[in-house]
C-alpha cells in the first residue's frame, strides 16, 4: 500500500527511528500506526539480542539527591562508543532515569526497569530496548546505587564519566557536602574508614609492606613492624574520613566535616567511574 511522507515523518518523530525503518514498518503494518511502532520495538529487541555479548565501556554516570536531601541516586547508563555517550538524547535518557528513580524513591535497578518511562507509554526496559534499536548499540543500566542519610550530597565530574554520593549523620552547611563528594571523586578512597576495608585487602597491603621491607634488607622482625607502620599510613590515604582534605591538607576530611557541624560524621559514600 502507499505510505505518505507525512505518515513516515510522524512515526519518525514519535519513535526516533530512521526514515527508511519507519517506512518499512508502516508498509509491513499496512499503514497501522500502532502496529508499526510495535514492529520498530521488535526490531530493537532483535538488535539487543544480537548485541547482548558486546562490551559497554562507554556511557554516562550521573548522581543526584531528592529535594529533602536525604536520599540519593547514582546511575550509570552504558553504551558501546564514546560517540553515543556524548549524544544529547542519550544523556537526556540517563537524566530522566535518575529523576524517575529519585521521584519514586526506587531502591533497585529492577524496580527502575518496571517503571513507566515519562511521556512514552512504555516501561524503562522497553525504552532502553527502543533506544538499542534506534542507535544500533548495546545499552544498559550498568550501575544503580542508592544512599540514604540525614544529609546526602552528590557530585558529577565534568564529562559525566565519574560521579559520587556521600552521606552524613547530620546536616552540614554551605559547600561542605559538595566538597566531600568532590574529595571522594578526586582521591578515590577504597573505603569509608578502617573498619569497612575487607580483611583480605588489609592482609594484602600488610604483605606488600613486609615484602618491600625485606627487599630493602630489613630482618624479619623489623620488616613486620615496618609493614604495620606502612599499613597505618595506607589507612590514612585509602579511607575517606582519614584522607587529608584536598582544599586544606592540614586537616582530615573527618575534621573538616566536624568544623561545619560538631555532631556530623560521614556515614557512607559511593563512587563510580568509567575511567
Amino acid at each position: 500500500m502507499s505510505i505518505t511522507a507525512a505518515e513516515v515523518n510522524n512515526l519518525r518523530k514519535q519513535t526516533g527511528a530512521g526514515m527508511m525503518d519507519c517506512k518499512k514498518a508502516l508498509q509491513e503494518a499496512e499503514g497501522n500506526f500502532e502496529k508499526a511502532i510495535e514492529i520498530l520495538r521488535l526490531k530493537g529487541q532483535k538488535v539487543a539480542a544480537k548485541r547482548g555479548d558486546r562490551e559497554t565501556g562507554e556511557g554516562v554516570i550521573l548522581s543526584s539527591v531528592n529535594d529533602s536531601k536525604d536520599f540519593g541516586i547514582l546511575l550509570s547508563l552504558n553504551c558501546e562508543t564514546d560517540f553515543v555517550a556524548k549524544n544529547d538524547e542519550f544523556i537526556g535518557v540517563a537524566q530522566t532515569l535518575v529523576e524517575l528513580a529519585l521521584s519514586h524513591g526506587l531502591q533497585s535497578k529492577e524496580a527502575l526497569m518496571e517503571q513507566e518511562f515519562p511521556g512514552a507509554g512504555i516501561t524503562v526496559a522497553e525504552k532502553i530496548t527502543e533506544q538499542i534499536g534506534k542507535i544500533g548499540e548495546k545499552i544498559e543500566v550498568a550501575v544503580f546505587h542508592t544512599l540514604s542519610a540525614a544529609q546526602v550530597s552528590a557530585y558529577i565530574h565534568p564529562g559525566n564519566r565519574l560521579a559520587t554520593l556521600v552521606g552524613f549523620s547530620a546536616a552540614v552547611e554551605g559547600e561542605v557536602g559538595r566538597d566531600v563528594a568532590m574529595q571522594a571523586a578526586a582521591m578515590a578512597p577504597v573505603a569509608l574508614d578502617e573498619t569497612s576495608i575487607p580483611d583480605e585487602l588489609i592482609e594484602k597491603e600488610r604483605a606488600i609492606g613486609k615484602e618491600l621491607a625485606i627487599q630493602e634488607g630489613k630482618p624479619e622482625e623489623m620488616a613486620t613492624k615496618i609493614a604495620e607502620g606502612r599499613l597505618k599510613k595506607w589507612f590514612k590515604e585509602a579511607t575517606l574520613v582519614n584522607q587529608m582534605f584536598i582544599k586544606d591538607n592540614k586537616v582530615s576530611v573527618a575534621n573538616y566535616v566536624k568544623s561545619a557541624n560538631s555532631e556530623a560524621v560521614l556515614t557512607a559514600f559511593c563512587r563510580e567511574s568509567l575511567d
